[in-house]
């Protein structure tokens, strides 16, 4: 059987005819025309921002404001910091260098002021050295004089009273110095008396018997010397010894030639001035000793001539002829005892150069 459509109509609408196509480029220039017509001429592009349709000149439009970049703010800022970083730098080194050349300034003071310490002790040292060698020098001086009866002969209390002063002068070279010259001038002083008294011993420049007793008892320190001594010693006087002068006899032109006088006792006077120079060299043993004597030096010195001289005697006859003679006395008329002796002779023993006391 033939199909029927069975497919009941509906309400649908017609299709729409379709949509023209765009026109293309070509179509559209197909459109606007060519040649002398108005439509050919292009109309002015939309894109022409603002342009002058009259003159065909671009209008001018007012400049707009640029804001900075942020990068060119903070570069900005970042130089300025530095500039200033660099600005308080350079015033901090410029303090720093005036501060290190302070200190370098001090540090050099201070080498300079230790440099000066050391040269002055160095200086001390060397005046203790000398000092030490100048005071074996009067060591050395004084060894030959030991036992010689003289004790004043070595000034023991000047030598203790300069090493004192050295000692308390011990950080002084300039003071060191002039302890150190009064050592030395003690030490050529006694070497050269030494000297002196050694030739003196050996000569007997006046040959007579005053100078050749005192020559013997002082072992030539003692000097004997010819003079008026009537001004010096007193008008009676043959002789004296002055305190001040104590190795020094002083005896009158007169004596040498006096016919009153023999060589005998020219020598037992000589022994009497001899006691003197003891008991001006001796003060200390003597003024013990003169208490045997009622404290009379003259009576002492006496005694000793008696003690020391033997045979002497106070009084001598001296003959002028074969029937004539003069009676000579001499001294001060008083004859010693035994004891009074003895103490002379503990005198004699005590007197002298002696070893320093701290020598042992």
């Amino acid at each position: 059987m033939p199909s029927t459509d069975t497919t009941s109509p509906t309400n649908q609408s017609e299709p729409s005819p379709p949509a023209p196509p765009e026109p293309t480029a070509a179509d559209a220039a197909d459109e606007v025309g060519t040649g002398d017509s108005p439509a050919a001429t292009p109309a002015p592009s939309a894109d022409v921002a603002g342009a002058d349709l009259a003159t065909d000149r671009p209008a001018m439009s007012a400049p707009a404001r640029r804001r900075p970049r942020r990068s060119t703010l903070v570069l900005g800022a970042a130089l300025v910091a530095v500039l200033m970083a660099t600005g308080a730098g350079a015033l901090w080194a410029a303090g720093a260098l005036d501060d290190a050349r302070g200190e370098i300034r001090e540090q050099q003071q201070r080498l300079e002021q230790q440099q000066r310490e050391i040269d002055r002790q160095r200086e001390v040292i060397e005046r203790k050295e000398e000092f030490g060698l100048a005071l074996g020098a009067v060591e050395g001086a004084v060894a030959p004089l030991i036992g010689l009866p003289f004790a004043s002969l070595v000034p023991w209390d000047r030598i203790d009273a300069v090493v004192d002063g050295a000692w308390s002068h011990r950080w002084s070279a300039d003071a060191l110095a002039l302890d150190t010259d009064s050592l030395r001038d003690l030490a050529d002083d006694l070497t050269a008396q030494r000297a002196n008294a050694e030739v003196e011993a050996a000569t007997n420049a006046t040959g007579t018997a005053w100078e050749a007793t005192l020559d013997q008892l002082g072992s030539g320190w003692v000097s004997t010397r010819f003079m008026d001594v009537s001004t010096e010693c007193g008008d009676d006087a043959m002789a004296c010894v002055w305190q001040v002068q104590p190795f020094v006899v002083r005896v009158g032109d007169r004596t040498r030639s006096d016919p009153t006088l023999t060589d005998w006792i020219r020598t037992g006077v000589a022994y009497h001035e001899f006691a003197h120079v003891l008991q001006f060299t001796n003060p200390g043993p003597t003024q013990a000793a003169l208490d045997a004597f009622g404290g009379d030096v003259e009576t002492m010195a006496d005694c000793y001539a008696l003690t020391e001289l033997d045979g002497w005697s106070l009084h001598h006859e001296v003959p002028i002829d074969e029937v004539s003679l003069w009676e000579v006395s001499v001294g001060y008329g008083v004859t010693c005892d035994d004891a009074q002796r003895a103490r002379i002779r503990e005198w004699v023993s005590s007197v002298g150069v002696q070893r320093h006391p701290d020598a042992g």
